[in-house]
């Protein structure tokens, strides 16, 4: 069964899904992190695919996939760093990217690579859902790579159950139609989005990101959904410690207060 069906399927509430961009802030630091953040609870994990114009990204993901390219990170190499990982780490690994890097890669060779290495899923967040269902799909069962879609306040109720019906990993949900960031609270607004989708009755279960970075944006997360993704929050503790060890623990004390 792939790892993000079985995390679902054990864990209910409470899942801890960290992101971080490959080649960064070291080129070589991708499986260490993978490795920390394992030791220390974390639930599952988004491995970011560095792009030159990441459209969604906020300046501190923005900042840190400049780095990574300029690291020398590449598809290619990424999947080299990760041709032993599910020798040390057995938590889901999902890859998240942009279509161009993909498409340049082959979506195909993609998948499969994605397959033989051990990686359970991949968000395309400007892969159009259309798109997916007509050309996509088929190729990511075939390798069994669960795409999640994403959906903001403004995804229209019709589409959101288009969505719901065509996929089985989870739905990421972004608490807001901005780019990545931190908040240091959900006003009502976001609060009264994410009450309308727990009131549909949806079948996937659902994760809540962009602007979680401490224990009350969390906390809200994780009572409106099954669990909460953490990105530039993490990305900032790399920058500020330099250390992988460091980062992940000031992440957690960061998270519990």
């Amino acid at each position: 069964m792939n790892r993000i069906k079985q995390l679902f399927d054990q864990k209910k509430k409470d899942i801890l899904s960290i992101y971080f961009t490959a080649g960064y802030p070291q080129l070589n630091d991708t499986c260490e992190i993978i490795s920390q953040l394992e030791d220390n609870d974390i639930d599952l994990i988004e491995i970011g695919i560095p792009f030159s114009d990441p459209m969604a990204d906020g300046p501190t993901i923005q900042a840190s996939g400049t780095i990574a390219l300029r690291n020398g990170m590449t598809l290619r190499i990424l999947f080299h760093q990760l041709a032993d990982i599910r020798k040390k780490v057995s938590i889901p690994l999902i890859m998240m990217g942009y279509l161009n890097p993909i498409m340049q890669y082959g979506f195909e060779n993609f998948c499969k690579q994605c397959n033989e290495v051990g990686i359970d899923g991949a968000i395309i967040p400007d892969l159009p859902f259309d798109d997916y269902l007509k050309e996509y799909k088929p190729i990511a069962e075939k390798y069994d790579i669960k795409i999640v879609m994403l959906i903001t306040p403004e995804t229209s109720d019709e589409r959101i159950r288009l969505i719901d019906d065509h996929t089985d990993g989870f739905i990421y949900m972004v608490s807001s139609a901005s780019t990545t960031g931190a908040q240091s609270n959900f006003d009502d607004g976001k609060q009264a989005y994410f009450k309308k989708i727990n009131s549909m009755g949806l079948k996937n279960p659902r994760l809540i990101g962009f602007g979680i970075s401490n224990k009350a944006t969390l906390d809200a997360a994780q009572a409106n959904a099954n669990g909460a993704i953490i990105g530039s929050k993490f990305i900032t503790l790399l920058k500020d410690s330099m250390d992988i060890k460091e980062a992940v623990k000031n992440l957690k004390d960061s998270l519990s207060k």
